[in-house]
């Protein structure tokens, strides 16, 4: 039985040993009584001590009238691909190194030939994608043309590193985000992590009452839970971007989320959900192109940094062939995809490995285009505006 299916004090801890490679963080899953939690606090190496708490991916929406059919797409560059201006790019992503934290991948799809995928399992299921979520976004950061069809904005990369951190039915826990967060950046020094995932609340809410707890009480304890990964994530990430001064560095980018329902009221939103909120993280909100200017997808959490196209978006299918998916899951892979055809930039120039990394995330933002936008788009939703490619 998976821990993310149980009820029980299972806490992760962050810790950072003395004596080992600098910011060599340390994950682990223990099951803690209250006087436990006091004595690890006292620790001066333990950085953040938090309840393990249910994800799940951010599920694709449903937006009829949306979608065009992958059968009916013209060959050639996506609408996606295009809109960021990778298909004028002259990088493709030679030489970075991409990572994937999300379902698993379909390895078999013609989409990935020539890539050498590191598969890491997370989750106790075995890698692999039973469920498309993964291999859909993979493909828009690196896949390679599929019967004629562009989907890849940085499809010269040649190295990526899946970390299945969703089991086959879609839902994990914390304590895996931030185990991959760990083996991507830490152990594999990536120099993309992209994650179209987010922390389950009302999983966690309904863990609890089903357990037996009062709705009441478990809605407040969700609520202190969600508050100590926010400071676990904050401080993992603290931990990932010290090592700078002597590695590359990592650009992690997340999807802000889909709850808001703008299509009801264009006040039913709400902000960017976690990890995508959790500092150092690029937060990326998802764009629909209607017959003439970018618009908001009204599912698309606000307060992102970045926006990226999220509606009608065409990618890699599990066991074959292409598929359109709506999200912010969709629109994230986007943002990924370009922060590699910055890496390669800034890697043929004399930038210092120590500075990389904050040199590729502010060409990444500064590059950003508010044209094109329909009026009244709100800058809150959209951030600095479209990524655009070098």
């Amino acid at each position: 039985m998976s821990r993310q299916n149980m009820a029980g004090p299972f806490e992760a801890a962050i810790s950072e040993r003395e004596g080992t490679a600098p910011s060599n963080a340390k994950i682990e899953v223990e099951s803690l009584d209250k006087r436990d939690i006091r004595t690890l606090s006292r620790d001066p190496q333990v950085r953040a001590i938090a309840p393990v708490m249910p994800i799940t991916l951010v599920r694709p929406v449903d937006m009829e009238g949306t979608q065009p059919e992958p059968e009916a797409a013209a060959t050639g560059p996506t609408w996606g691909v295009k809109a960021v201006g990778a298909d004028v790019s002259a990088l493709t992503g030679s030489g970075v190194t991409v990572c994937v934290l999300d379902t698993g991948i379909d390895a078999g799809h013609k989409a990935f030939s020539g890539v050498t995928l590191v598969q890491k399992d997370f989750t106790g299921s075995g890698n692999g994608d039973k469920q498309g979520h993964g291999t859909h976004c993979a493909g828009t950061i690196f896949g390679r043309d599929v019967d004629g069809t562009r989907i890849g904005v940085a499809r010269g990369v040649t190295k990526a590193l899946i970390g299945k951190v969703l089991g086959d039915d879609g839902s994990g826990s914390t304590d895996g985000i931030l185990s991959g967060i760990q083996w991507a950046a830490v152990e594999q020094n990536a120099h993309v992590i992209s994650m179209s995932i987010g922390i389950d609340l009302p999983g966690f809410v309904r863990q609890q009452v089903e357990a037996g707890m009062p709705a009441d009480l478990a809605t407040s304890a969700a609520l202190q839970a969600y508050r100590a990964n926010v400071r676990a994530f904050d401080a993992l990430m603290g931990m990932v971007r010290s090592r700078e001064v002597f590695e590359n560095g990592s650009v992690i980018v997340a999807a802000a989320g889909n709850a808001s329902r703008r299509q009801v009221n264009p006040d039913f939103e709400i902000g960017v959900e976690m990890p995508a909120a959790a500092d150092g993280v690029i937060s990326v909100a998802a764009l629909q192109q209607p017959a003439r200017a970018l618009q908001v997808a009204p599912f698309s959490n606000t307060f992102a940094n970045i926006s990226a196209p999220g509606v009608g978006v065409i990618s890699a299918r599990l066991g074959g062939g292409l598929l359109s998916l709506n999200g912010t899951s969709m629109a994230a892979p986007h943002v990924a995809g370009i922060a590699a055809l910055w890496w390669e930039q800034i890697l043929t120039t004399a930038v210092p490995a120590t500075t990389a990394r904050a040199a590729v995330v502010a060409k990444l933002l500064a590059s950003a285009t508010t044209n094109g936008f329909a009026p009244g788009v709100d800058p809150a939703d959209r951030g600095v505006g479209l990524v655009q490619a070098p």
